[in-house]
């Protein structure tokens, strides 16, 4: 018998973690932190629901961290197999499963000093330690090149277009002939950088995402958008702050801007990426040049840096960081988290929302409660770093930034196969999400069911 357990990203939005299970082997297919509500960030400190020391391997989809950030605390609890990815996802899990161990160890150390957490003395969830360790697992292969990773159970990676090295995971398993297709997160067609996400003809179990599940992005183009925030905020004498995260949005807006300034729809400015993990990532990028997509190329061959506009300057320290809160504008500031949650933005935000000459421009979703999400809503003083600060910056909004598949990209992604799998499972969404896309798959004339938290489902034969 072949099963999946859906231990994470059932029901859900985080903390992807299924285990596929055939022939009396076990791979992990990604290892996830849950994200978000305290209710769901607890399971991350909950016992394993298995023993570590049984699986046999793990298969990461691609390197955020709500499908990687539990790897550390796997591997210090008794995962010693391989971890298979390719070469883009173990690159970028370098740098955020070592930065993901090292905000664990600053809340501790921080709870330890104010005194306000119930364990005495407060632990990390893991170390950086342990992140290395995990990472020295690792075993990677290229995109379209089918692998033997377990007896009887073979792998091949193909192109996702959601980040640098997102993979879809095409399992097939020897004994029963059955082919398991896990989309992970599935990006965007006709999304700049990245190639598409590729078809998969057929599958006899398809475990896909639902994330954008009851949304559409619409055919809205950002760079109309993206030129008139900078236009206006350069008229003005001003500066524009744009909360984007590291890994992804960063790069993708850097590309536009490039694209924007070699057009002259925007003069050249002053653009600091401040964001040390951003930094790091860019090069990553251009590096894999194997997973450019046409125009990423031709820019390249057109004698340019497509990462980059004339006047980039990419911050590391947090002395250079500081160093902007001087600079009087016009300019950019691109600086993470995306949605005003913490890091380096916090400080960009404080020293501008103020200042009626500048401008906040917001890229992508902005979830309930957040920072992000209050400022589009029009509140007029905020709390940051703890003061109150009047809003008097230009708050604006663009659609169209987000790397993940609508439901019509879905469903478009799905017209690929040329019989219907003949069970399909939604994860990775929350609740409305799921449901949207269930009814919309059920309409396709597929078998189709959305697994519980915690449910083993077995898997149908050919």
């Amino acid at each position: 018998m072949s099963s999946i357990t859906f231990f994470g990203a059932a029901e859900t939005v985080t903390g992807s973690r299924f285990l596929l299970e055939h022939d009396g082997q076990r791979v992990l297919i990604d290892c996830g932190l849950f994200q978000g509500r305290k209710e769901i960030r607890q399971r991350n400190w909950e016992p394993w629901p298995f023993d570590p020391k049984t699986i046999d391997a793990v298969v990461l989809t691609h390197a955020h961290i709500d499908h990687t950030g539990g790897l550390p605390r796997l591997v210090r609890d008794g995962f010693r197999g391989p971890v298979f990815s390719t070469s883009g996802t173990r690159d970028l899990s370098g740098i955020m499963l070592p930065d993901s161990a090292r905000i664990q160890e600053e809340e501790a150390r921080y709870a330890n000093k104010r005194g306000y957490s119930k364990h005495k003395p407060a632990l990390p969830l893991y170390e950086e330690s342990d992140a290395f360790a995990a990472l020295r697992l690792f075993e990677t292969f290229g995109f379209d090149k089918t692998r033997n990773i377990l007896s009887g159970i073979s792998l091949r990676f193909q192109r996702a277009g959601h980040i640098l090295g997102s993979a879809i995971c095409v399992f097939e398993l020897a004994t029963s002939k059955q082919r398991i297709v896990f989309t992970g997160d599935l990006g965007r067609f006709n999304a700049p950088i990245l190639r598409d996400p590729e078809a998969v003809d057929s599958a006899t179990t398809l475990v896909a995402e639902s994330t954008y599940g009851d949304r559409e992005h619409g055919e809205h183009d950002p760079l109309g958008t993206l030129a008139d925030a900078v236009n206006d905020t350069v008229q003005r004498g001003g500066v524009l702050v744009i909360p984007a995260f590291a890994i992804g949005r960063t790069q993708d807006i850097l590309y536009r801007l490039g694209i924007l300034e070699r057009a002259k729809r925007i003069p050249e400015l002053p653009v600091f990426v401040d964001s040390p993990m951003a930094c790091d990532a860019t090069p990553l990028y251009l590096s894999h040049a194997h997973e450019h997509d046409f125009e990423m190329r031709s820019i390249v061959d057109e004698g340019f840096s497509p990462l980059r506009t004339a006047g980039t300057r990419f911050v590391t320290s947090s002395k250079e960081s500081k160093a902007i809160n001087g600079f009087r504008g016009p300019g950019i500031i691109v600086s993470a988290s995306g949605m005003a949650t913490g890091g380096r933005v916090l400080h960009h935000l404080k020293h501008r929302l103020g200042d009626d000459k500048s401008s906040v421009l917001f890229v992508g979703y902005q979830s309930e409660g957040t920072r992000g999400r209050r400022l589009l809503e029009g509140e007029k003083q905020i709390k940051l770093l703890g003061e109150l600060i009047d809003v008097r910056a230009k708050i604006l909004n663009i659609s169209g930034f987000s790397a993940h598949a609508d439901w019509h990209e879905m469903l478009r992604w799905m017209e690929g196969f040329k019989t219907p799998p003949k069970q399909t499972l939604l994860v990775h969404g929350e609740t409305s999400a799921l449901e949207a896309l269930r009814q919309r798959v059920a309409a396709k004339g597929w078998p189709v069911a959305v697994p519980r938290h915690l449910e083993k489902v077995e898997l149908v034969k050919p």
